[in-house]
């Protein structure tokens, strides 16, 4: 597991475990009660060790920003596994700050992909018409008799006090209901189709 991996290297560098600070949402989350609290417990002096500098901030504006912030309390930051070393406790070091820079950058622009990989496959799955997300639980008895419930008339709310199916999964489940005519007299394909045309 990833978080166990990181976990082994911060002991391993000597910072004991009840000063590893642990957030089990990624670092694009806003809301990191880690973080958080190991922001709250630095004092001037200390220095902040984190497995990759991505762990810091959702964007590189997030990722300055807080190291810029922690810079003016006397505190820094230094990350272990990046492939560019950094040490934040000389702030005039320009190295250390384009090495900051960089990281950051590269973190975001990580994120940024994963994010359009997952859309591009979504939106492929959906053109193949596979099924997307996770796979479905819900009964097929249930469900035909949700349908035929419908077909005799049955509201929603009443088929779901009857199948105890959720209205959201009845909505995703069932085929939509067939449009109903909005004239007296039932417009014929043919019509629609010309209609359109015109």
């Amino acid at each position: 597991m990833d978080l166990d991996r990181q976990i082994d290297a911060l002991r391993a560098v000597g910072i004991a475990p009840e000063r590893i600070y642990v957030d089990k949402r990624s670092g694009a989350t806003a809301d990191r009660p880690g973080l958080s609290a190991a922001l709250a417990y630095a004092r001037e002096g200390d220095v902040i060790v984190v497995h990759t500098l991505d762990r810091l901030g959702r964007t590189v504006r997030d990722t300055l920003n807080l190291i810029q912030d922690l810079a003016e309390h006397g505190v820094g930051v230094r990350n272990l596994a990046d492939p560019i070393q950094v040490d934040s406790t000389n702030p005039n070091d320009p190295m250390a700050q384009l090495a900051v820079v960089l990281l950051a950058l590269f973190g975001q622009m990580e994120r940024t992909y994963t994010l359009e990989r997952a859309a591009h496959a979504r939106a492929v799955a959906a053109a193949e018409g596979r099924r997307i997300g996770r796979p479905s639980v819900v009964d097929a008895d249930k469900l035909a008799c949700a349908a035929h419930l419908r077909e005799a008339g049955h509201t929603m709310a009443e088929i779901v006090a009857k199948t105890g199916i959720t209205r959201t999964t009845l909505y995703r489940h069932l085929p939509p209901r067939p449009a109903e005519a909005v004239t007296a007299t039932p417009v014929t394909a043919a019509e629609a189709q010309r209609e359109s045309v015109d």
